[in-house]
């Protein structure tokens, strides 16, 4: 059967002010029509720039072509006229984009979204195209869609989002779905949803589909034939069972070891309790009426009882929503509770914000998004400074522990006079690990520390993170939703859902036998198991 895309040594450059970067160098893929074709690769390997090249979506002021050819079907795609671009994009191939909230208009509705696209393609409005949106969103488990047609993006969960996206991709029954890391900051629940909607539509619809993904876990369930790519070529590819099984080249086995890892054994005898909290509650009041009258509580925590042990880690995982970053934050007096929460023998809870602040020293935080909780305005050094400046360290002593701590998480002296845009997301993290060692804490509370990198940078990160632990004898509170970085990292995990916890354990035995069926879910999505040899014969 003839590929319904094939690409030949493509190079793609960007061309900003006076010079040139090559983004992607000599590729050359065939896409073979019917099946699910993985492109994976860390940030910057081009996938993307390769995929969005076949609808040349790309801004062409700053693109250039140099060699290759793309053929869509018979189509050359890299000399095709605007008006035959137009009738391919979104007819005969769709795209469903990394970030729904920025890909999706702010300003416009639902239904006016995806009306858009049946006009456009199909001429089709008023009730022909309402009853058909009705349809979309239906078939891509929308519940209550008539409900959803008045709402903006912002009135929708990130799976709602993602689900909206894929209904507009879909409208007109592509030939070509080209899925351009379609589960992205999802919850892994979340995440299998999407995946097994898209390839529910992939088979009824009769269609191809292009994954482009840094998730191999994603990629060992769902696709048929993986090109693994790096600096802009084309390492390795092959048939998943060959790439997963028989990796032949050194980075393909490097992504390979990051998908695995054994938990760390929990501890013999008793450890010291650092930082624990007993029945904490978190509620946040609602209020209606012109006077603001209570009319009921968001339980955002309620009732949670943990201990955070010396030298060891906890790790907090559940969907987003399920109260994870709030207990987070009350344990470190970050915002109002109810429940005794102790430090050592000490009530923190009782004290004020002036009484907290010698024991922040000892209580550390690393946020999500290092990029946002790093100023721009500030240099590396002035940043990790900020907090012994707070805590009285003298002026004398700052430089050397600046450089110190640096060195320490693996950075150099030098960086301390550069700015937090001019580093990747690893090394961002790694500075904002560096923040909150400086000041020598015994608990560090790492809040979706990796939420935002690739899996081979997260294991490094993590790799380091082991490394601090047994050099310092961290204690650290692990908040994620991503239970494989768990298993890698933590000796206990506390499962929480609704506020409350509903499971506790040693991360391998609740691992390996979970006892709700809520815990059995998270399990179940976040190890995904490759899908038997003739499975999908067997449901066509």
């Amino acid at each position: 059967m003839a590929p319904i895309v094939t690409i030949e040594d493509l190079k793609v450059s960007f061309i900003s002010g006076q010079s040139t970067v090559e983004a992607v160098k000599g590729v050359s893929i065939e896409v073979e029509r019917g099946t699910t074709h993985a492109l994976v690769g860390e940030s910057g390997s081009g996938k993307s720039v390769t995929a969005l090249s076949i609808l040349r979506l790309l801004n062409p002021r700053s693109v250039r072509y140099p060699t290759g050819r793309i053929l869509f079907e018979d189509q050359e795609m890299l000399t095709a006229s605007d008006a035959t671009l137009r009738h391919i994009r979104g007819n005969k191939v769709g795209v469903v984009f990394q970030e729904p909230m920025s890909s999706l208009n702010p300003l416009h509705t639902v239904e006016r979204q995806i009306g858009e696209v049946l006009k456009l393609h199909n001429g089709m409005s008023g009730n022909a195209a309402r009853k058909r949106i009705i349809e979309l969103l239906d078939h891509v488990g929308i519940r209550e869609p008539e409900e959803r047609l008045s709402s903006y993006p912002h009135q929708l969960s990130g799976g709602q989002r993602q689900r909206v996206m894929i209904a507009m991709a879909v409208a007109n029954e592509p030939e070509l779905l080209i899925a351009d890391e379609p589960t992205t900051a999802l919850d892994v629940t979340v995440q299998r949803k999407v995946m097994e909607l898209l390839e529910r539509l992939r088979r009824e619809m009769g269609m191809t589909m292009l994954l482009i993904t840094h998730d191999l876990s994603i990629v060992r369930r769902w696709a048929e034939r993986v090109s693994v790519m790096r600096h802009g070529e084309i390492v390795e590819h092959g048939s998943r069972e060959q790439i997963f099984e028989h990796p032949e080249r050194e980075y393909t086995r490097m992504l390979m070891s990051t998908e695995t890892g054994e938990p760390p054994e929990p501890p013999q005898g008793h450890v010291e309790t650092v930082l624990s909290c007993d029945d904490l509650k978190v509620w946040f009041p609602i209020k209606k009426g012109v006077l603001k009258k209570t009319v009921g509580n968001i339980k955002a925590v309620d009732g949670v009882s943990i201990d955070v042990k010396k030298g060891l880690s906890l790790g907090l995982v559940g969907e987003s929503g399920s109260g994870k970053t709030t207990l987070g934050q009350a344990l470190l007096r970050l915002n109002s509770s109810d429940g005794p929460i102790l430090f050592h023998n000490t009530r923190l809870d009782s004290l004020s914000q002036k009484e907290m602040r010698p024991f922040r020293r000892k209580l550390q935080v690393v946020f999500q998004d290092p990029f946002g909780s790093l100023s721009p305005r500030l240099t590396v050094e002035a940043i990790v400074e900020e907090g012994m400046k707070v805590q009285g360290v003298p002026q004398e002593q700052l430089e050397a522990r600046v450089v110190k701590v640096l060195e320490e998480v693996g950075m150099n002296a030098e960086d301390r006079h550069r700015y937090p845009h001019e580093f990747s997301g690893g090394q961002r993290q790694r500075i904002a690990i560096a923040r909150g060692l400086v000041l020598d804490p015994e608990v560090l509370v790492l809040d979706e520390p990796t939420s935002s990198l690739d899996r081979s940078v997260q294991f490094q990160v993590l790799e380091l993170l082991r490394r601090l632990q047994a050099e310092r004898g961290l204690a650290y509170l692990f908040i994620t939703h991503d239970l494989k970085l768990v298993q890698a990292l933590c000796h206990e995990v506390v499962v929480m859902r609704a506020g409350q916890v509903v499971e506790h354990g040693p991360t391998r035995a609740l691992f390996d036998n979970p006892q709700t069926d809520y815990t059995r879910e998270l399990v179940e999505a976040a190890f995904l198991k490759p899908r038997p040899r003739g499975e999908r014969e067997a449901r066509d």
